[in-house]
Parts: C-alpha cells; structure tokens; sequence
C-alpha cells in the first residue's frame, strides 16, 4: 500500500466513523426526548451503552486521523526532497529537512524538538505497511504504532520486518496469541513487543545487558508541592526483588490501625531503610511516617547495629546482594547449564541474561519450583488439583502462568495478586489451573460486586473477560518459543517440526535415525549418514542417545504413575521434592562441544 493510498484508506474510515457518530447522537437524542421508545427498555441504561459506544468509535476515529496526520507529515518532508536538485549539496536537503520539521511545529503548535520526533516516527511507521494499514482502518492507535517504530529501532529490515509480521499477520510462523495488538493496553503491548525484541536482536541480550549496567545510575528530580521524585537505574533481577519486598512489607504493614495506602506504604519503607531509620521493614515503615530522616549511623538495613556510633561498612555500601525476595524465575535447563545463551523469564520483568539467571539460581534463590516446559514450543506443561486449599506449587504455577493480574487492562504484576477461582467453589468450580487466574485485590473485590464474568482459562493461556455490558476482552498470552538447542545436535530441520505435533522424541538406540525419526511422530529426515550431526552424535556420551532400560524395583506398594488420579496428594510429596540436577554433565558436554 502506498503512502497517497493509504490516505485514500484512511480518510474512508474517518468518513465512516464520523456517520456512526451522528447515527449515535441521533439515537441518544430520541432516547432523552421518549420519542420511539418501548416500555420495555431501560433508558438510561442504554444512554450509558450508547456513551460506552460512542467512546469506542471516537477513538477509532482518533487512530484514522492519526494515520493520515503520519503520512502527511512523511509526505511532507518527500515532496521537499523531491524538489531539489539532483546534485544538491547534503546540507540543502538537511536544511530542507529542518524547515519541514519547523512548518510542521508551527502547523500543530508544539516545539520543534516534538516535531522532529513526530516526523521521524511518521516516517518509521510509514515503512511498515501492516502496522499503517492497521492504524488506518482503526485497529491500533497511534501509541500502539509508536511503540512498533520505537522498538524495531536498532533492528535490521529483516528484523523489524520479523517483528511485525510476528504480531499483524496470523499467517507468520509462531503468530503472537491471545489479544491483537490494538486490543492490550499500551503498556502492555510494549512489554510484548520488547520482549519479542530481546530474544531476537542481533546482539545478544548478555552483551546488551553489560553494557547497560555500565549506564546504571540513581537521579534525583525536583516536583512541586515540595515534592521529589527518585528514580534508580537498576539490572532488572535487582529492581524487581527491590519492588516485591517493599510491596511484600508494606502489604504486611496494613491493617485496621495502619491509614496509609499501599502507595503511600511503598515509599515510607524505601526512604527509612536507605536511610537508616528502624531495626526493622516495620520500624522502618514507621519511622518513614512519623517523617524521621536519622542519619548514615542507624541500625536499618545495611549498617552496622550497635549502641555507640555505628559506621556503615563501606564494603557494605558498595555490595548488592543477590536478590532473596520471592522472585519467580523460568530458566530453561540448557540454559542452566551454561550450554546455550537462551534468556530465561523472570517475572514481573521479562526476559532476563542467562548469566543473571545462572547467578539467581546459585545466589540468591532460596526456593525452586520445578516446571515441566514443552521443547516443541516453550510453552509450560499444566499442573491440575481440584481441592479448594491451594498447595504452593499451584500458586506459583498461575503467577507463572498469567504474569500479572489477569483484569483487562491491568498490570498489576506484583507477587502479592490473589489466586481466584473463575468459576466460585460454591458453584461447582475445582482448584485446577483450567479455573483459576491471577487478581490483584481491586479487581478481585470488582469480579465479586459487580458482573464481570471470565472464561475458562486454558493449560497455557489466563482467561478472558466479559464485561457487565457483554463486551468480551481477549486474553493477553505470553508468546513461548521453542526451545534452543545447543547447536549441532538436531539437524536444522527439526525447528520446522510444527508445535501442535504430537510427543517429543523417544529414543531408544545411539543412532542418529532414531534421534530424528521420532520428531513430533514424524519422520523429518532421511538416512543417518545424511544428517549434518552424524559425526557430532557419533562422538556423543551414551547418556545422551540412549534410554535407560526400564527395571521394576522391587516392593509390593507401587503405583503406575498413569493410574495416579492427578489430584491425588501424592503428587505434592512428589512436586516438594528438592530440585537436584543430574550427575555434572559438563565434560561430556565439553566433549560434545568441542566437536562442532
């Protein structure tokens, strides 16, 4: 679609929109006047559904407007190239350029600094032609486009081209799921986004990330009202971990006899720790409400406790610990294990260095949750109980699992969102993954006083939503991928094996044929001395390639794991048990490694 055409598209939508609108107002018009009206129908009722439409098409029509503002602003600055000379000095066309940007600042009344950014982003979004002719036709708005031209800066053609076709065209390979682009929060979408971007730039998110915590820094704003602001430019396992403990103590703190809010909460506890103020996370609180500053010898977190004049460890300023806070992090095992780069999930922030992880996991972390992660797609294996009392495992599995709350729109992602039942206890439900989803305490008190009514939840996917009016909003979905292998050991034509096949391999024999024979239940290669990884798999340990013979212990009180009903407790003995890594397979990884 060409730039004059897409206009052509767009002003056709905001013609349409605008007859809408009028039809609205005509209908709202009668509404108030009684004039046509049954007995039957609630007026103000439906005045209120008319306002919630009418809202609806307004801002449709504010993402068409949008869509011709960005390609007049890019068709600006090409027609003024386009009248200079073909042997024009380079600075004609700059000057050419800057004058655009200044007609163009004037035209709208912003400064020239804004102007120039929205010319620039015009001009990005115009060179994606399914993110222009989803804004056109109103799908989008204007912000969900920026964040796209924002995003797929510093990619290359192929690269953002990827990353579009990832999230507006359903037939790319592995589409992202759930909710369209226009239909998430802007927030949201951009979190989507940047996390499709992180696993897929050019240079590794463990080389982006160094670089970044170079750049790590802590500034200091003046507001007004004799207020501040305080930002820290942290790595993203520390400020999460930093954000849950406050969010933790705080919700701690609150009570009957506790008038501040969670918000108010969060910064006390904050303020009094660095400064030094209490003993504790409650005396902290405390102090940061009574407004007590103390000074650098107190015996908060982080100085030394003493009677006397304390002194701070200078050992002690300078070192973060590892985070200890509940942090929940996804990490895949070849990842672990130091054999591939693949970045690893933490949530609240999204994906995170493998070397981060790797430090978590020997560090800081003092509890694991063993997850079951399907390699064909990424995607995590579901986890069933149906007793109301909710076991740990199966907490942590739906805050794996939904991300945040599960409330259209929101974005609480805290670790302190309540495990709800979709469909009440009382009613019929079970405490299954199927039925339960993540709400932060707002929306739970909603879903319970007023009908907003969610879907079933899926094994892999939180529930959508359906509002009082019957309005349904879609689920917003994590986009999985599949598992990255350490290179040389599946033949490249194994990624093409479709997600939806069915189990992983099962081999039985050190022959590359059943190592490949078995992909999914389909034969995707040809012969074993064909394969690119003969070589490399004939040199590989026997751990790797063979299944261990099956042997029956010995013991008459044995059960057949596909006999055990799911929601049998055993399977809690079984999920508590402590996460062990194998015998250390790192020298015959090495080995296997060196033959690449």
């Amino acid at each position: 679609m060409g730039i004059s055409s897409g206009v052509g598209v767009a002003l056709e939508g905001v013609h349409a929109s605008v007859a809408a609108l009028d039809s609205l107002a005509a209908e709202d018009t009668f509404m108030a006047a009684g004039v046509g009206v049954g007995a039957d129908v609630d007026v103000l009722q439906r005045r209120y559904e008319l306002r919630l439409t009418r809202l609806e098409v307004s801002s449709r029509l504010r993402a068409q407007l949008a869509a011709v503002e960005a390609q007049d602003a890019a068709e600006c600055v090409g027609f003024q190239q386009a009248l200079l000379a073909p042997d024009a000095p380079v600075h004609e066309g700059t000057f050419a350029e800057l004058s655009v940007v200044e007609e163009i600042a004037g035209v709208l009344t912003i400064s020239s600094a804004a102007a120039g950014s929205f010319v620039e982003q015009s001009r990005r979004v115009c060179a994606l032609p399914q993110v222009l002719e989803a804004l056109a036709a109103g799908d989008l708005s204007w912000q969900h486009a920026r964040i796209v031209a924002d995003e797929t800066e510093g990619l290359t053609p192929d690269g953002a081209a990827a990353l579009v076709a990832h999230f507006f065209d359903p037939d790319a390979p592995n589409p992202a799921r759930g909710a369209a682009p226009g239909e998430l929060v802007p927030s949201r979408f951009r979190t989507k986004v940047r996390g499709w971007r992180e696993r897929h730039h050019p240079e590794t998110l463990g080389k982006r990330h160094a670089k970044g915590v170079v750049d790590r820094r802590m500034e200091y704003t003046p507001d007004r009202d004799g207020m501040a602001w305080i930002s820290l430019h942290l790595p993203g396992d520390t400020a999460c971990a930093i954000w849950n403990r406050t969010t933790a103590t705080a919700r701690g703190l609150q009570g009957p006899d506790e008038p501040r809010t969670l918000t108010q909460l969060r910064p006390d506890i904050a303020a009094s720790l660095l400064l030094g103020t209490g003993t504790s996370a409650r005396e902290a609180a405390a102090g940061g409400a009574a407004g007590t500053t103390g000074d650098a010898a107190g015996t908060g977190a982080g100085s030394v406790s003493g009677t006397g004049s304390a002194a701070w460890s200078n050992s002690d300023i300078g070192r973060v610990p590892t985070p200890r806070a509940d942090v929940l992090v996804m990490v895949p095992v070849f990842s672990l294990l130091g054999i591939t780069d693949e970045p690893a999930e933490l949530d609240g922030h999204g994906p995170i260095p493998a070397s981060m992880a790797r430090k978590l996991v020997a560090d800081g972390a003092e509890s694991f949750y063993r997850v079951l992660v399907d390699p064909r797609d990424g995607a995590p294996l579901e986890i069933g109980r149906k007793r109301y009392r909710l076991p740990e495992t199966i907490k942590q599995w739906i805050r794996m699992r939904d991300g945040k709350c599960t409330f259209p729109g929101c974005n609480n992602h805290t670790s302190d969102n309540e495990t709800d039942h979709l469909t009440a206890w009382d009613h019929g439900g079970t405490t299954g993954a199927g039925n339960l989803g993540q709400l932060c305490p707002k929306h739970h008190r909603l879903k319970h006083a007023r009908p907003w009514i969610p879907d079933k939840a899926t094994e892999n996917g939180p529930p959508g939503w359906t509002s009082p009016t019957g309005r349904h909003y879609k689920p917003e979905h994590h986009d999985p991928e599949p598992t990255h292998w350490p290179p040389g050991i599946l033949p490249s034509n194994l990624s093409t094996v479709a997600p939806e096949a069915t189990a992983a391999p099962n081999v039985t024999a050190p022959s590359v044929a059943a190592v490949s024979g078995h992909a999914g239940g389909r034969n995707v290669a040809g012969p074993a001395e064909d394969l690119p990884c003969q070589p490399l798999l004939a040199e590989a340990p026997m751990w790797l390639l063979e299944a261990p013979e099956h042997e029956e212990p010995d013991g008459e009180n044995l059960l057949e794991t596909d006999d055990l009903c799911a929601t049998d407790a055993l399977w809690d003995d079984f999920y508590a048990m402590p996460f062990v890594l194998p015998p250390d397979p790192q020298a015959d990884w090495q080995l296997l490694l060196s033959l690449m």
